[in-house]
């Protein structure tokens, strides 16, 4: 809701953005009134902050593109100071991606950037950041351009960011995910018993070492269903579409991922305080 402001204001209020705007652009005052095509005297008369009233449209939305900045901004309209374009281009973008979610450059510098956040985080497949060695070898070597080693040094990074990390790292995904790894069905179809019994033994020992800085939740998918998505904390959301990402950082579309997050944890079968007994379960049933 907008509220009312007096027409004093609003010209003090533009007077101060303009000023601001041409700072940070740059630019002189006569390059201001070139750019808009009025005099330099008037340019000087506007900054000053004596006048009572706001400039005509035309000299408003004129500044506005010399300048770089949102028309709505300068008037006080909005505290986003981006021209809608620019706004609309930042709050989405494609970013092309690799094989995996966590591995991916990309990822860990949304990661970076949103230290001290929460994170949020459903995988495609188990957490690549707690994969063993061994696992991600089986899983990268049919993937031509990237090199298991590579994606081995990559899991130990971000494991080490994990670990030193001042973020809670919140962690959901699908029950059957766990059970098809450890009967090696589906996807893990031919992989080996002690990789996958060596496997979580080292995600026991990771939950145990990093709980509750990190905590895990598993849903049955039967009832709720999420894809790919990733959280950092109130900057962005991620979906991950397996070649690309979509990345959102408006405060809605943001706000509404984390939601669907938020409830994939309310309506978890078995809680973060669970997820040892269930990873020992699951390992014993390993023939």
């Amino acid at each position: 809701m907008l509220h009312a402001i007096d027409k004093r204001d609003r010209a003090r209020l533009f007077s101060d953005r303009l000023t601001t705007a041409l700072t940070a652009s740059g630019l002189s005052r006569a390059a201001l009134a070139r750019a808009v095509r009025v005099d330099r005297s008037t340019i000087t008369q506007i900054l000053s902050g004596d006048t009572a009233r706001v400039p005509g449209g035309h000299v408003v939305a004129a500044c506005a593109q010399a300048l770089d900045v949102s028309a709505d901004w300068l008037l006080g309209l909005t505290d986003r100071p981006e021209q809608a374009g620019k706004l609309l281009e930042s709050s989405l973008s494609i970013s092309e991606t690799g094989r995996a979610t966590t591995l991916d450059d990309q990822i860990f510098e949304w990661q970076r950037e949103a230290e001290g956040y929460k994170i949020r985080h459903v995988p495609a497949t188990l957490p690549d950041v707690l994969k063993t060695n061994a696992m991600l070898q089986w899983e990268y070597a049919p993937i031509s351009h990237k090199r298991p080693d590579a994606a081995i040094d990559a899991a130990a990074e971000r494991l080490d960011w994990l670990r030193l990390t001042e973020s809670d790292y919140e962690m959901a995904l699908p029950i059957h995910e766990l059970e098809s790894f450890a009967r090696a069905e589906g996807y893990y179809a031919g992989l080996d018993a002690t990789i996958r019994t060596e496997q979580l033994d080292w995600m026991a020992e990771i939950y145990d070492r990093l709980y509750p800085g990190l905590r895990l939740f598993l849903f049955d998918a039967r009832a709720v269903f999420s894809a790919p998505v990733t959280v950092f904390g109130p900057k962005m959301a991620v979906i991950y579409m397996g070649q690309h990402y979509l990345a959102f950082r408006d405060r809605d579309r943001v706000r509404a991922i984390t939601r669907h997050f938020d409830y994939l944890v309310r309506e978890a079968t078995i809680s973060a305080r669970d997820i040892p007994d269930t990873l020992k379960r699951l390992r014993d049933g390993i023939q």
